[in-house]
């Protein structure tokens, strides 16, 4: 810590992330794999306000989401609050342009939210979110689509399904099920709520938290019971061959085997998503060792613009933070060594020479190169020490003697070479 700085300043808030110059580089270099993978299936990128109405993400009351809101009064009185996730952003923007916006939408889009919890491993109170979302489209296809997405960017990423399981589900199990014992309406939003605790909570405190809700203890071995499939036959035989969840997820999994993805993808019944907009298809991607957060999920939300007072529209998408990732790549010795992108190093050696540096410098920008100019007087063991630490390509050296000659001189840093150079021909 510097000496007189406090230590709420230097250290920040509590949470959040500063990104100095190394880790902005690693940052980069994440945010662009997930460029790549959405651009290479056809997305394209949008953004939206952090700041939103407060309401926006409360109409749906029930939600954990609400009570993590960073949520306060404007100087105009409104009550707003910062994005807790991208999904409500995106449906008033498709709201607002009801009609006329060609389907299926593809967006995606890297956002920052924020989310007042428990800082732990892999989650902060602020994270960015590679978001990628299909609007207009109902089939099975597109829920597809979105998992080989993803799979794109696990593999773009060095990972493989060794490293990564991507558990399915779909909504319409706990619909089916939970419908069959009369819970409906408010009740089956907090089951759904309770269930998605599953792999953080031993069973016997789910089991306590659902007959809180005035579930009985028949119900709730019926519910776990279903909840711990692993296999389609098995689901068939407790749902029916004709069950709406049990169809659809034979299709989406029939489909990730065209994709060429279907060993990225395992069934399990458990994974509900709590939040509770998701209508179909579900999903989480887990490291295979269990021992991090989910690293992405997402699902079907095809009711949402109506509870934002729109008309519905099928939807479906995922989220995928920039935290457990990281850990997980930290942790598997994958991050790349990245170096600072420059090129050519400008120096010179007298003074006398600045405004040639200078014009050297800006030429050589001009035509495209990455170039850092020595901005002060520094000696020639300098110089060279700098340019290997930075990774440049080149050393352009600015020398009287050279320079009295109309030459310059340029070190190849990776050879050790020394040529001599027109200005004019670098």
């Amino acid at each position: 810590m510097h000496r007189g700085v406090p230590a709420s300043v230097s250290s920040g808030v509590r949470g959040t992330r500063d990104f100095y110059p190394e880790d902005m580089r690693v940052r980069s270099w994440l945010f662009g794999k997930f460029h790549d993978a959405a651009k290479s299936h056809g997305f394209e990128e949008y953004d939206a306000p952090v700041l939103e109405t407060e309401e926006i993400y409360t109409r749906k009351a029930g939600d954990e989401i609400v009570s993590q809101l960073y949520s306060f009064e404007d100087k105009g009185g409104r009550r707003v609050s910062l994005r807790p996730e991208m999904t409500p952003s995106l449906a008033r923007m498709v709201m607002a342009r009801s009609g006329t916006l060609p389907t299926p939408i593809k967006w995606y889009s890297i956002p920052q939210c924020w989310r007042y919890e428990r800082t732990q491993r892999g989650r902060g109170r602020e994270h960015y979110q590679w978001n990628v979302d299909i609007w207009g489209m109902s089939d099975i296809r597109a829920d597809a689509e979105l998992l080989s997405v993803m799979v794109h960017l696990l593999r773009s990423l060095g990972l493989s399904e060794e490293d990564i399981v991507v558990r399915v589900s779909n909504r319409k199990v706990l619909e089916q099920v939970l419908g069959d014992l009369g819970i409906e309406g408010d009740e089956f939003t907090e089951t759904c709520v309770i269930i998605d605790k599953m792999d953080k909570v031993p069973e016997e405190k789910i089991k306590e938290m659902l007959k809180e809700t005035g579930i009985d203890e028949e119900a709730i071995r019926r519910i776990l019971s279903i909840m711990g499939v692993k296999e389609l036959g098995a689901l068939a035989s407790e749902l029916g061959e004709g069950s709406p969840a049990v169809q659809e997820l034979t299709s989406l999994l029939t489909l990730c085997d065209s994709y060429g993805i279907r060993g990225w993808i395992e069934l399990d019944t458990s994974v509900v998503r709590g939040l509770s907009y998701y209508t179909g298809t579900v999903f989480e991607a887990h490291d295979r060792a269990g021992e991090l957060r989910a690293i992405c999920g997402g699902g079907r939300y095809d009711r949402l613009i109506g509870t934002l007072g729109g008309k519905d529209m099928p939807a479906t998408g995922f989220g995928f933070g920039d935290m457990v990732i990281m850990e997980l790549l930290r942790e598997k010795g994958i991050v790349p060594d990245l170096g600072h992108d420059v090129q050519d190093v400008v120096f010179c050696l007298d003074e006398a020479n600045r405004g040639d540096a200078m014009a050297i410098a800006g030429r050589l920008r001009q035509t495209g190169r990455l170039v850092d100019l020595v901005l002060e007087e520094k000696r020639m063991k300098w110089a060279l020490r700098h340019a290997d630490r930075v990774a440049a390509e080149r050393l352009v050296m600015i020398l009287p003697e050279e320079w009295s000659r109309g030459k310059v001189k340029v070190r190849d840093i990776s050879s050790g070479t020394e040529t001599e150079h027109e200005p004019g021909s670098l």
